[in-house]
């Protein structure tokens, strides 16, 4: 029974969600701290796209700042959804995950 301790893990793969810092819509590709305008013109779109609220930012000043969170959604491409975060205008995390 305990070897078949991995296997469980194994199997939980494809239901966790991946991170990664580049994006690719069509021919071009996003990176992360893109602005949002860069992001709309090469991917189009979103297929959702919602406001989360305010986070308060220190910048390297140490000045704290408000900014607005914002997440899109693109997909399903491929069965797999794409979720980017924007925090202050500028792409923060990209996140892909496979449609139920």
């Amino acid at each position: 029974m305990h070897k078949f301790r991995y296997l469980l893990p194994l199997l939980c793969l494809p239901l966790i969600a991946e991170a990664s810092s580049t994006y690719r819509c069509g021919s071009a590709l996003v990176s992360t701290t893109a602005p949002t305008a860069e992001v709309q013109s090469k991917c189009g779109e979103p297929s959702s796209r919602d406001f989360l609220g305010y986070k308060e930012v220190v910048d390297r000043y140490g000045f704290r700042n408000e900014v607005s969170v914002e997440e899109w959604v693109y997909g399903p491409k491929s069965g797999m959804y794409h979720f980017l975060r924007f925090e202050g205008g500028r792409l923060t995390e990209i996140r892909s995950k496979r449609g139920s």
